[in-house]
């Protein structure tokens, strides 16, 4: 098939972007002409896997718009992004909406007040409504129950028009890889008994960073550490026992070397950031309002933590698997929890979508 992918924007360390370089590897090594139509910002060396038509648009209507303009000639066009039309809609960031109710009880009022007046954040709920209450997108791929339910309750669509496919890691992350697990903490200048509690990903308040420096303020213990892998404004003041690494390209090492993760999220759909810790036999500390606690068993994969903002609980999930005994007897059912989560029955999962609507009619994008 020709199948196009859509993507605005661009981060190193994003979790989308992530995920549909796997999607494209993999559709690419399966014999599928790909396509990527993003804007420009996307730097070729990231998308070997065919090619790549920059769309303009410096705002989410205008992307959408220029991308309706050019009407792309493929059989069928799968979106990660918010735009008028398409076949398949992966609503991989979620309802905007319901993001911003979560988002407003974890900020001042002001913080909410001055959002009313951006134009982006009306565009995208615009988008929203148009894919999903107006029925332009033929049908919607969610990675976890929760933004099925949200789809569901603030759009009314149907729930047989709605796969649920979550995300999944390549077979390469379970093979064995160069170094040891005492060279890697030397790579990241780890010492002696020190624990290392890693947090990575972009968009730092969604992600609940503040929240991780209160409660690591709070711990006391001098052995730990909590290692923050990603880009973004430092929080202010910072705990002496954080480190903040930057973007981070080897994350494999990073995740070796580290004993716990930890993603206090305010929302997020469903975290590859944890997917990827558990596969590396890290126990994992999130919250209720992350797609990814759908598969985890408390005690057995790590915590959830119901609120975010219940920094005394997060403090004390910390703490609960600061025992290394702990730690050691939850590797392999982490492991193993990431196994069952593969990139391949992703790709499976997904092309049945595709192919199905390839099928039945043609592509609204086209026209």
């Amino acid at each position: 098939m020709k199948i196009g992918l859509v993507r605005r924007g661009f981060s190193r360390t994003g979790g989308a972007e992530a995920y549909l370089k796997r999607l494209g590897r993999a559709l690419a090594d399966a014999g599928h002409e790909v396509t990527l139509y993003g804007t420009a910002d996307w730097p070729p060396a990231e998308w070997p896997y065919g090619k790549v038509v920059p769309v303009p648009g410096d705002t989410p209507a205008s992307f959408a718009q220029n991308l309706q303009a050019i009407q792309p000639g493929v059989d069928v066009l799968f979106s990660l992004e918010r735009i008028l039309r398409c076949d398949c809609y992966r609503a991989g960031d979620g309802v905007h909406a319901r993001w911003l109710e979560r988002r407003r009880a974890h900020e001042p009022g002001w913080r909410d007040r001055l959002r009313f007046t951006n134009r982006k954040h009306q565009e995208i709920q615009q988008l929203e409504e148009s894919l999903l209450r107006q029925r332009k997108a033929r049908e919607v791929i969610t990675n976890s129950d929760l933004v099925k339910r949200e789809i569901m309750a603030a759009f009314n669509y149907p729930a047989e028009q709605i796969s649920v496919i979550r995300n999944g890691l390549p077979e390469a992350q379970f093979r064995k890889r160069p170094g040891t697990r005492q060279e890697w903490r030397n790579r990241w200048e780890l010492h002696g008994n020190e624990i290392a509690v890693l947090f990575a990903g972009s968009g730092w308040f969604r992600k609940g960073l503040h929240y991780a420096l209160e409660a690591m303020a709070a711990i006391k213990d001098p052995r730990v550490r909590l290692l923050v892998a990603g880009e973004g404004r430092k929080p202010w003041p910072v705990p002496s026992n954080v480190r903040f690494l930057g973007a981070v390209t080897d994350m494999g090492s990073l995740y070796g070397a580290a004993d716990m993760f930890v993603l206090p999220t305010i929302y997020d759909p469903f975290s590859n950031a944890c997917l990827e810790a558990a596969s590396f036999g890290l126990p994992v500390i999130t919250t209720a309002a992350n797609g990814f606690a759908e598969i985890m068993r408390p005690g057995t994969h790590g915590d959830v933590i119901a609120d975010a903002k219940n920094v005394p609980a997060l403090r004390a999930a910390i703490e609960k698997w600061l025992d290394p005994r702990l730690r050691e007897g939850v590797r392999e059912a982490c492991i193993e929890l990431a196994r069952r989560h593969s990139m391949r029955d992703n790709l499976q999962q997904t092309l049945s979508v595709l192919q199905r609507l390839a099928g039945s009619a043609p592509s609204p994008a086209r026209g």
